[in-house]
């Protein structure tokens, strides 16, 4: 059969066919390729020059990488994203090369198991990808924002009572209003906006401690309080944040209601290696399957796939969009790529509609598994209180907190000597710029080789036992760990026991940082570490020069800083002469770095 007669459905059952082939007769010796994005992107490019250049390609593209779709324990996504019936059509599977193949095994299904994490790649901004809940975000996309009707009596359904399925509504593919869980991104959201979605924010990125009592969110002991009586049950539910989020986070939180425990949120990990990467491990052994790489694909698979659902005819290649998020911007537009992935989320939903999102998938649940074991005998009240607090410990743990490079991330070497542990929590936050390097980093290749370059310099010139900075903020979305929220710092002469300092990269004498830089040191970074226990409620912001004899952060800066809310203008005399008479050093000259290792 020519490749022009074929149809969608005929096409859709070629690939599953090829895919099952894969899965089931891998071929020895396949050779491997790095765990990176770009590697997702290059097999994702192959197969479009594979198949005949229609829609059907770039959606069928992403089946054939989604291999757990065509296991039969998933009936949610089988339900939403696949169909009901399939027939059986071949094509050979050695049109693919070996290294697609043995990428598509390593990739399609993600999973946390012995500390290690499966199923993710190395994206270019610094950041873990896990692909599961990327790609179902990409074919819910495609294939629109399809509106599912809930039943009214989620547990009454019998086992095999199939003619009460739920009803699958029509497909809106332009029109975004008519999801239950998505709204309009177009306008411009402020950190205001995230304010108002997420008040109290934890910062989970950084293996959070205690928390502070008065911002303090509700345990799995007293969730019966937390829905709103008068809630009514959902009656709609979204395909696109089904599949990518409101599952996971739903299951996790209803298994952590049940064993009395807390779900660990946001777990970061390490690569082997930056250039090559093979294995990812945990920095937390006990993490749930919401780490921070599954949360940063389930938000991917969220802001492109809404995209995808409302982007004209004729819609990009998946492997050039996927390029251009993971690059400079979709569309030429530098805020939508992966960089700006949390703000975007937060923009999208609220709080209040993705619980709605996350309840009515339990109940979607509950009717397609009745046997489930997590979800017998479970009420709407049940689930209402697990949707809520799942929801809530989402938004302000995660939407709401900056994204953190951990050390291993940037390449940092180690710490020289014993790390003075910090008496948490603390009262002040410094805010320093790096002066030299002089230009703000945009980019995770730019800012690592400053990270690594200031803490050189900090060890063998100065002479200290690692870089000085707790954080440094770059201008490319990120804050890159420095000694962190737990060790003291080297960063204000005489008070470093006292607050954490925060550095900009770059020279702010006469310009400013970006503004996603300021907001982060403004609004998110102290917010999530009082919500964490590390800063008091009442702390107090202070530029490094109004403690030490220097021009740090820079006039144009510390200008805008004494506008800050919490910015302290009058510091006792004694503090700043007695901190005024140590001698200054000179800017340091920051040494060549060029590799990511």
């Amino acid at each position: 059969m020519p490749p022009r007669s074929w149809n969608l459905t005929t096409v859709i059952q070629a690939f599953l066919w090829i895919l099952l082939g894969l899965l089931l007769c891998p071929e020895p010796g396949t050779a491997s390729l790095p765990l990176l994005m770009d590697s997702l992107i290059q097999a994702l490019a192959e197969l479009e020059q594979k198949v005949p250049v229609t829609e059907a390609s770039r959606t069928l593209s992403v089946w054939q990488l989604s291999a757990q779709d065509a296991a039969p324990h998933d009936p949610l996504h089988h339900f939403l994203l696949k169909g009901r019936s399939l027939k059986a059509t071949k094509l050979d599977p050695s049109a693919l090369s070996p290294e697609l193949r043995g990428l598509t095994e390593e990739l399609a299904q993600h999973d946390v198991r012995g500390g290690q994490e499966y199923g993710v790649v190395l994206a270019p901004d610094g950041s873990t990808v896990a692909v599961e809940p990327l790609l179902a975000g990409l074919k819910a996309g495609l294939q629109g924002h399809r509106v599912i009707n809930l039943p009214l009596n989620s547990t009454a359904t019998p086992p095999g009572a199939r003619d009460t399925l739920p009803d699958v509504g029509a497909m809106v593919p332009d029109k975004r209003t008519t999801s239950p869980g998505l709204r309009d991104a177009s306008s411009d959201v402020s950190s205001a906006d995230i304010r108002t979605m997420s008040p109290n924010v934890r910062a989970t990125d950084l293996n959070v401690g205690a928390i502070s009592t008065d911002v303090r969110g509700p345990s799995p002991d007293d969730q019966t309080s937390s829905p709103d009586a008068k809630a009514k049950p959902p009656t709609t539910v979204d395909s696109l944040l089904v599949v990518t989020l409101a599952r996971d986070l739903g299951l996790t939180f209803l298994q952590g209601s049940q064993t009395q425990s807390h779900p660990s949120l946001g777990a970061e990990g390490c690569w082997d290696q930056l250039s090559a990467p093979r294995s990812f491990t945990l920095l937390d052994p006990e993490a749930s399957v919401l780490t921070t790489a599954f949360l940063n694909g389930a938000l991917d698979g969220v802001v492109l796939g809404d995209y995808l659902s409302r982007a004209p005819e004729p819609r990009p290649p998946l492997s050039q969009l996927l390029s251009q998020y993971y690059g400079s911007g979709v569309a030429g537009d530098p805020g939508l790529r992966s960089n700006f992935r949390r703000h975007n989320g937060a923009a999208l939903t609220s709080a209040s509609a993705l619980t709605q999102q996350v309840w009515g998938t339990l109940i979607l649940l509950q009717r397609l598994e009745p046997a489930h074991p997590q979800l017998q005998g479970m009420s709407q009240e049940q689930l209402a209180q697990v949707a809520t607090y799942a929801t809530k410990e989402f938004t302000e743990a995660f939407l709401g907190c900056p994204a953190i490079h951990p050390r291993c991330r940037w390449g940092a070497a180690p710490y020289r000597g014993h790390p003075t542990p910090l008496r948490l929590p603390l009262d002040f936050l410094y805010v320093h710029h790096t002066y030299l390097p002089a230009s703000p980093c945009t980019t995770f290749a730019r800012c690592a080789t400053n990270m690594r370059s200031m803490q050189r310099y900090h060890q063998d010139t100065q002479g200290w036992d690692d870089i000085g900075y707790s954080f440094v903020v770059g201008s490319d979305g990120y804050v890159y760990e420095g000694r962190g929220w737990h060790w003291l710092g080297a960063h204000t002469r005489g008070h470093n026991s006292r607050g954490f300092g925060v550095a900009f990269v770059g020279d702010y004498t006469r310009e400013l940082p970006a503004e996603a830089a300021l907001r982060t040191v403004r609004d998110l970074l102290p917010r999530c570490a009082v919500r964490a226990g590390f800063l008091r409620p009442d702390y107090r912001v202070l530029g490094h020069r109004q403690l030490v004899r220097t021009d740090c952060p820079g006039d144009a800066l510390f200008h805008l800083l004494s506008t800050w809310p919490h910015f302290k203008a009058n510091v006792k005399p004694r503090t700043a002469r007695k901190a005024s008479k140590i001698k200054r050093k000179p800017p340091p000259v920051i040494l060549p770095a060029t590799d990511l290792q």
